[in-house]
């Protein structure tokens, strides 16, 4: 089972956009992913149309086990979507020393080493939720705008993977996948060559270009390939998942 954390402390980089694109891309290829919402604000499970009702919160309040909560979607994706009460985790959480491991522990006991990839779409803010979901995965995808700030959020997240590193003794891999690129605008270019330097061998070469169908696409409960199959945004996270697949990263 590869789990895969899509994090970013920066808003507005397409954090769930790509969670939810890489995940069909995935069951297009017929990797049988499970897709789970970790953000209290439900973009993802909004996104995919999921049925209202209890998510991921009934598993961290004891109440169901993961595997009880998965809905399937059309396109031969599973997911878990968020509930309304996710973000009272924290402070239900409270003093127990296990809750950053609730997640992980509950995947190994449930689906084991079946290869099925697990995507991850996290909180932005740093607490119980997202260091669930950093704990549960072995690779760690960041998306980045193509602005000024975009460095500052990368080396934030790649700090932080080195913290945890060294306190359990656990190695991460990662890469940078750079979104809302325009290629009208050269801050976009420069951006994208500042990022390969700084973290070399780590950055993508797929990018994710501004694209409409992007954008209108969670109106409607799908994923970029249900809604515009032949879209720019569609080839674009198609050829990122290829990219990651043939560089061991899934």
């Amino acid at each position: 089972m590869a789990t895969i954390a899509v994090f970013n402390q920066k808003g507005g980089v397409g954090k769930t956009t790509t969670a939810l694109n890489l995940a069909a891309a995935l069951a297009i290829l017929e990797r049988n992913p499970l897709a789970i919402d970790l953000d209290p604000q439900g973009h993802l499970t909004h996104a995919l149309g999921l049925e209202a009702g209890s998510g991921i919160g009934a598993f961290f309040r004891n109440e169901s086990s993961l595997s009880g909560l998965i809905q399937a979607r059309p396109i031969g994706l599973r997911a878990i979507g968020a509930s309304q009460d996710l973000s009272k985790i924290d402070a239900l959480s409270g003093k127990d020393k296990h809750a950053a491991t609730r997640l992980r522990d509950g995947l190994s006991a449930e689906f084991g080493p079946d290869g099925a990839p697990v995507i991850i779409d996290c909180c932005p803010m740093l607490g119980v939720l997202s260091l669930n979901a950093i704990m549960s995965a072995e690779k760690v995808l960041i998306p980045v705008s193509a602005d000024f700030l975009s460095m500052q959020g990368v080396q934030r997240v790649v700090s932080l993977l080195s913290v945890l590193e060294a306190r359990f003794g656990r190695r991460y891999d990662y890469r940078i996948v750079m979104t809302r690129f325009d290629t009208r605008r050269k801050l976009a270019y420069s951006t994208h060559e500042a990022l390969k330097q700084k973290f070399e061998g780590k950055v993508c070469g797929a990018r994710i270009m501004e694209n409409v169908a992007l954008a209108e696409s969670p109106a409607h409960g799908k994923d970029v390939f249900s809604h515009a199959p032949n879209s720019q945004g569609a080839k674009d996270y198609y050829a990122l998942t290829r990219e990651l697949i043939e560089q061991g990263f899934i």
